[in-house]
Order: structure tokens, then sequence, then C-alpha cells
């Protein structure tokens, strides 16, 4: 359960499970494409068991998952909510910035939001109201008009009350590859979508990446992992419930310790076999422990290169001085720094983002905010000062270019 691991294999086996799967995802989304809502009705019944009468949630629906959630719950919610705005607040731009560069050439960026976003919760093996905002929040503060949420049935109370305090009041009820197409694709039921975000499965994550001609995504976000870059000094403990924190949601979720000291993996790796013991959730998580271990590096500068190597969702800096090691981390969706910077913190109530890339994704793309909401789009201010100060070099260069429309437009200007 617990093991020495080589870095390229298991960076390979994450890459693996998303390729073994695109061929049944091609089938769904070519019958989502052809048939709508008949399509979603009967894959729900095939993968979910449950005969839909509505895809859409209604509001009554809505409004009574009030009565079935825990009153301190809807307050952690609440509270949640207001952390997360607050953060993404924070990375709000503004909607037009100008500055003169000299005497007649202003230029600037216009902000806009999208218009219509979709949102993927996932469900099945457990309530997610905390992707829920997650995935809604930055589309809020962004100012996006529309935003719908796709999530599996049966639907969650928990999740349906999330929503409605994110003030999100268009819910679907499907899930899997299919609630991708139907976003991207647009049925009867579901209008079509600019931009999907959200994390989900392997299969969701497939449908994601194939259908990016169809609709925008924010990038690959399939089963949890983490990497926890600890030396000796890290506590085994802590090391440890990270480790069986994020093995919990997904029996393809994936974790590595990256340590400069051996002995701290033999005790990390008997901790995880003494609290995994216990856990809940066990059976999910033995399994999530089967693919993942431990790799011993030589040295701390090593250790920062296997985790840059492994790019990973979410990684633990648990040594003696964290703050100089995270100056020289590059590849990583979220960082926690600290030892008592439980990876939790940031799924739920920092204020952070928990929706980020996998599978080594965090090499390319950067976690979920509010500018994967907006579009920006360069400005230029020139009068004719302006033009007569770069008039010359555009007309060259585009003369070189054999683009003499291009260079005429400028000298029609110049002439008048």
């Amino acid at each position: 359960m617990w093991q020495a691991l080589e870095i390229e294999t298991w960076i390979a086996g994450r890459r693996s499970e998303i390729d073994r799967v695109r061929g049944p995802v091609s089938e769904i989304i070519a019958r989502v494409r052809s048939e709508g809502d008949a399509a979603l009705i009967d894959l729900t019944k095939r993968f979910d068991g449950i005969d839909l009468d509505e895809i859409a949630v209604s509001d009554e629906e809505r409004e009574a998952a009030y009565d079935r959630v825990d009153a301190q719950l809807i307050e952690s919610l609440a509270e949640a909510e207001a952390r997360i705005s607050r953060f993404h607040e924070l990375q709000r731009g503004r909607d037009l910035w100008l500055q003169e560069m000299e005497p007649g050439i202003t230029l600037g960026v216009r902000t806009t939001p999208l218009s219509r976003i979709g949102a993927y919760v996932p469900g099945g093996r457990a309530a997610y109201p905390s992707t829920a905002l997650m995935c809604t929040v930055p589309a809020k503060v962004a100012g996006v008009r529309e935003i719908c949420c796709c999530t599996p049935p049966p639907t969650n109370p928990i999740t349906l009350v999330a929503l409605d305090i994110a003030g999100i009041d268009e819910i679907y009820r499907v899930g899997g590859a299919q609630a991708i197409a139907a976003m991207a694709l647009g049925t009867t039921t579901v209008p079509r979508v600019e931009k999907i975000v959200g994390p989900g499965n392997v299969y969701v994550t497939a449908a994601k990446m194939l259908l990016r001609d169809e609709a925008e995504i924010d990038f690959p976000a399939g089963p949890s992992e983490i990497a926890i870059l600890a030396d000796g000094t890290a506590n085994p403990t802590f090391v440890a419930a990270d480790i069986l924190a994020q093995a919990e949601h997904d029996p393809n979720a994936a974790c590595v310790l990256v340590t400069t000291d051996a002995v701290l993996a033999d005790r990390v790796g008997a901790e995880v076999k003494r609290m995994a013991a216990g856990a809940v959730r066990r059976e999910i998580i033995d399994r999530a422990l089967s693919h993942s271990g431990y790799i011993v590096a030589a040295d701390i500068d090593a250790a920062v290169e296997t985790v840059d190597a492994v790019a990973p969702e979410h990684l633990s800096i648990q040594v003696a001085d964290p703050l100089a090691v995270l100056t020289r981390v590059r590849n990583a969706g979220s960082i926690f720094v600290g030892p008592y910077a439980a990876v939790a913190c940031g799924d739920y109530a920092s204020g952070t983002n928990h929706v980020l890339p996998t599978a080594g994704y965090a090499r390319l793309y950067s976690g979920l905010d509010v500018n994967h909401f907006c579009r920006r789009a360069t400005v230029q201010v020139i009068t004719r000062e302006g033009l007569e100060a770069i008039g010359d070099v555009v007309e060259t260069i585009a003369d070189a270019e054999g683009l003499h429309a291009h260079a005429e437009s400028v000298r029609v200007r110049r002439r008048g």
C-alpha cells in the first residue's frame, strides 16, 4: 500500500487514464450531438440508474432543499462563499485601462466578462457543495450574466443550497461526459455555453478535452492528486493526514511524498497504514493508495526538481524553511506552505480556488480564477501626431511583406 515510486512511470500513468476512455467518451458525445435531450435521458438511465422526468431542477426543488440541510452547514457554506468571493474580488482588474505611451499614441486593454458559462459539479460518491461555490463565485465576481450548472442525479440538497447561496438558479440533473456534451453542444433543455469549468472523473475530463473546439474549457481537472515536499522536520502524522484526505476523493486519486529523508518516508507509511485502517472511506482510500507512494530525493534541489516534473494539482511544502522552497517551485496548481496549511483549508474556506489542473497539466495551466471568465481586447487610440510618429515604420515593414494596401492605409491618412 505504501511504496517507492519511479517518477516517469507515475507521471505517464496519470495521463494514460484519460487516453483510455477517449473512445467511449467520443460515442457519448456523438449521441448527445444527434439526439439531444433523448440521449441525456437514456444515458442517465444507463449510467446512473435513474429515470429522469425533468432534466432541469425547478425553483421549488432548489428552495425546498434548505429544509433538508442542517442549519450550521448552511451557515458554513455562506461563510465559505463570502471568503471565496473576497479573495476573488482581489483578482478583478479594471474594465478599461489606457496609458499614453507617447504623444498621440495611447494603448490599453478592455476587459469584458463572458456572457454564458457552464459549471460541472461532481456527485455520485460524495456531495461537493464546495465545488459548486468554487466554480460559480469567480464567474459571478467577473460579471458573467448567465451561469448554468450540471450535476449528476440524484441531485444532492447540499449542492442545491450551495448553488442557491452563490446565486445560481439554472441547474440541470445530468452528469458525466453527457453533461459536458450538453453544455458544449446545446440541447432543447440545456442552452449552449461559451465555456465549461469544473472538475470530474476521467470521463468528464476526456469530454472537456474532446469538446474544446465547441466551447472553451478551463483545463483538464480530473481525479484529485497531491505532492508533499518534506524534509526530516516534517510531522509524519500531518503528512499522512493530507495523503488520506486526497486519497478519499476517488479510487483514481494519486498521492506522492517527495522527501529528502528516507526515515520520514517510512514513518509516513506507518501513519498512513494506521490512519487508513479506521477511515470511513477506506475502500476508496486503499484503491487510491495502490498507485501512490514516495520518492526519496538526494537533496532539496533534487526534491524541487522532482516536484516540478510532477506538476501536482496540490503541493504541500513541509520543510524547515518553506518560504525559501516556495520561491523555487514553478509547477503546481495550488501551494500550501507550512505544517498547518492543510490542503483541506483551500478546499473549503481559505478563499483560494480548489478547481485546479491535474495529471501534470499545472505545467501548462493555472487554477480557476476570475480571469478564466473574461476576454481581453487591446485598445489603440492614435491621433494624427501619433500616426506621424510610427507611419514610416508601418509603411516600410508592410511594403517589405508585400502587403501594399496595408502601407497605403497609412499613407492615405498622412496625405490627407
